[in-house]
C-alpha cells in the first residue's frame, strides 16, 4: 500500500508541474509577438508526439487514454496547453461520445464537421423537448376519417398511423410530415363484396407492413412500399380472436377459434402459412418474440393457460394455473410479462404479474400486491429493468424488475387504466372514462391531462411526439345519425385519434389548425347533419 501511494503521490506532483510549466509558457508566449495565426487543423495534422509528463507519446496512443475521458475531463484537459487542446477536440472523441449518449446513430463521422458543437446542439434539443413535454408546449391534430363510421382499432409504429373503421375501411396517416393525408388500404375484391363490408376486428403496422383483421375471419396485409392493395390475403373460418405482427421483418400470428396461424414469407417472398397451433382454449392475447432468427416463436394467453408455441415444441405451457385467468401480456426477447387474477377460494392471494424467461421458462419475479385486476403491462418499451402496469384500482405502478418492488404508484384513473408507456423520466397513461394523463416518473406528479370521450386504447410516443386513440366500445349506437339511412355517424360516436408533436422544428407548423392547413382533397365532409358544407364546398 505504500509504494503504491508513493507512485499516487509522485503522479501528482508531475500533474502539478506540468500545469505550472504550460502557465509559464502560456505567459511567455503572450508577452512575445504573436505569429500569424494558422489553422487548428493544420496543428493536429503536424503534431506526431503529444508530452505526457515528462514523457512524449505518439498521437494515437493519447488519442486512446482520453477516449475514456468524459466531456468534463476533456474541457479542463483543453486548458493544460496547446497540444492538449488539440487532442482533447479531436473529431473522434467527441463522436464517440456522441454515440455514446444515443445522439445520430445512423450518422458516420464525416458527416458532421463539428461533433463537439453536435453534442452541444443534440443535448439542447433534448432539453427543449423535455420542457415541451412538461409545460404542453405543441402542436395537437385529430386524425378523422369522416366516412369511416366508428372506430374500431388503432395502432402506430415511428409516428404512422392505422386505423380500421366499422364501414370495412382501413386508413393512414403519416405524422411526421405536417401536410400529410390519408390514403386508403384496398381490401381484397371478391365476386359476391356487392353489400355492406365487414368490421375490422384488429390492424397492426411495422415499419414495412400493414395488417388487417376482418369480422367474418379475413386478413389482409399490404406493403408500405408497394401500393394500396394487399400483397397477401387468407381466410379463418370463425371470427378472429386476437391478432399480432412482429416488430420487425414479416410475420403475421392470428387467432381463430382453437388454432393459432404463423404466416411468413419463404426465401422467394411468396407468402405462406408457416405454423399451424391447436390449443385447448380460445385465446385472449397473442403476441410475437421480437428478435428472433430462425423459426418465430409466438406467445398466447387462452384464458388461465399461457402458451409457448415453437416449431420444435408446438404446445408447451409457460404458465398454467386452474382459476387464474390472464388479463394482459406483453414480451420482449426474452422475456414475457402477464398479468393473472385470482377470484373464488383464492382471494387470500392477490393480483399479480409473473414475469417469465422465454429460453427457460422458468418464473422469475411475482410483482404486485393487487386486489384490482391488472388490465394493461409494457414490458417491451419500457427502459431496461423497468416495467409498467396499470390496474383497475386505478393506480399505474412502475417496478424495477432487479428488486421486485414496485418504484411508485400513481392515482391516476377514476375508471381503471386502460394503456400505459413509459420512458425514462415520464409516464402516459389512458383510462377507461377517456383521460389521457402525463407524469413526472421520479416526482410522481402529474404534468397534464387531456380528456376525450370514450376509452383511451392505444398509447404511443417517442422522444418528441405521441399518438393516442379514443375507441367506444359500443360499434352500433342507438340514435347515433339523425337521419335512418345516413351514411355518417355523429361525431360524439365514432371515436379520436390524436396526434401531439412537441418538437421545435415542427412547432410553428403543428400550432396551424387542422382546418387553416387543409389540402381540400376531399370533395365533401361530414356535415353535423344540417346539411352544410363548409368549409368544404362542392368542387
Amino acid at each position: 500500500m505504500a509504494g503504491g501511494s508513493e507512485e499516487l503521490e509522485l503522479f501528482r506532483r508531475r500533474w502539478r508541474e506540468e500545469l505550472a510549466g504550460s502557465a509559464k509558457r502560456r505567459r511567455q508566449e503572450a508577452a512575445a509577438e504573436p505569429p500569424a495565426a494558422e489553422p487548428e487543423s493544420r496543428h493536429s495534422n503536424e503534431i506526431n508526439e503529444v508530452p505526457f509528463f515528462d514523457i512524449q507519446l505518439p498521437y494515437e496512443l493519447a488519442l486512446k487514454i482520453f477516449q475514456y475521458l468524459g466531456k468534463t475531463e476533456l474541457g479542463r484537459c483543453a486548458q493544460v496547453s496547446r497540444t492538449w487542446k488539440l487532442l482533447a477536440e479531436d473529431e473522434v472523441l467527441w463522436y464517440r461520445l456522441c454515440q455514446q449518449e444515443g445522439y445520430l446513430l445512423d450518422t458516420s463521422i464525416s458527416d458532421r464537421s463539428c461533433w463537439k458543437l453536435a453534442l452541444k446542439n443534440c443535448r439542447a434539443r433534448e432539453r427543449t423537448l423535455k420542457t415541451n413535454w412538461k409545460n404542453r408546449i405543441g402542436g395537437v391534430s385529430q386524425l378523422q376519417y369522416e366516412l369511416g363510421k366508428i372506430l374500431c382499432d388503432v395502432h402506430s409504429c415511428d409516428g404512422v398511423v392505422i386505423a380500421g373503421y366499422t364501414s370495412g375501411e382501413v386508413r393512414l396517416w403519416d405524422t411526421r410530415t405536417w401536410d400529410y393525408t390519408a390514403p386508403i388500404l384496398e381490401p381484397v375484391h371478391g365476386p359476391g363484396d356487392a353489400g355492406p363490408r365487414p368490421h375490422v376486428s384488429f390492424v397492426r403496422i411495422n415499419s414495412s407492413l400493414a395488417v388487417a383483421a376482418y369480422e367474418d375471419g379475413t386478413v389482409s396485409i399490404w406493403n408500405l412500399m408497394f401500393g394500396r392493395e394487399p400483397i397477401h390475403h387468407y381466410q379463418h373460418n370463425q371470427r378472429i380472436q386476437a391478432l399480432a405482427l412482429g416488430s420487425e421483418g414479416a410475420t403475421v400470428a392470428t387467432a381463430s377459434g382453437f388454432e393459432v396461424k404463423v404466416e411468413s414469407p419463404n426465401d422467394r417472398g411468396f407468402w405462406q402459412t408457416t405454423e399451424t397451433f391447436e390449443i385447448q382454449k380460445l385465446v385472449n392475447f397473442l403476441n410475437l418474440v421480437p428478435d428472433v432468427t430462425g423459426s418465430p416463436v409466438t406467445v398466447a394467453a387462452a384464458e388461465d393457460v399461457v402458451y409457448l408455441l415453437k416449431a420444435e415444441d408446438p404446445g408447451k405451457i409457460l404458465h398454467s394455473v386452474y382459476g387464474q385467468p390472464v388479463t394482459c401480456l406483453d414480451v420482449s426477447a426474452h422475456e414475457a410479462a402477464f398479468g393473472v387474477k385470482t377470484f373464488g377460494w383464492l382471494l387470500n392471494e392477490p393480483n399479480q404479474i409473473l414475469l417469465y424467461n422465454l429460453e427457460t421458462s422458468q418464473c422469475l419475479k411475482k410483482m404486485g400486491n393487487s386486489l384490482g385486476d391488472f388490465t394493461c403491462v409494457n414490458l417491451q418499451n419500457s427502459p431496461p429493468n423497468m416495467l409498467v402496469t396499470g390496474n383497475k384500482d386505478r393506480r399505474v405502478r412502475v417496478f424495477d424488475l432487479r428488486k421486485s418492488e414496485s418504484l411508485c404508484s400513481l392515482y391516476a384513473h377514476q375508471l381503471g387504466v386502460s394503456a400505459v408507456q413509459m420512458d425514462d423520466w415520464k409516464i402516459v397513461s389512458g383510462g377507461e372514462e377517456g383521460l389521457v394523463c402525463v407524469w413526472d416518473q421520479r416526482m410522481g406528479t402529474k404534468l397534464w391531462e387531456m380528456y376525450a370521450r370514450h376509452p383511451v386504447r392505444h398509447i404511443w410516443f417517442n422522444s418528441h411526439s405521441l399518438i393516442t386513440a379514443n375507441i367506444p366500445d359500443e360499434k352500433n349506437p342507438r340514435g347515433s345519425s339523425i337521419v335512418a339511412d345516413d351514411l355518417t355517424m355523429h361525431r360524439k360516436h365514432r371515436g379520436i385519434i390524436y396526434a401531439y408533436e412537441f418538437s421545435v422544428d415542427q412547432l410553428a407548423v403543428e400550432s396551424i389548425l387542422p382546418i387553416c392547413r387543409s389540402s381540400y382533397d376531399e370533395v365533401t365532409g361530414y356535415n353535423y347533419n344540417i346539411g352544410l358544407a363548409v368549409p368544404y364546398d362542392n368542387i
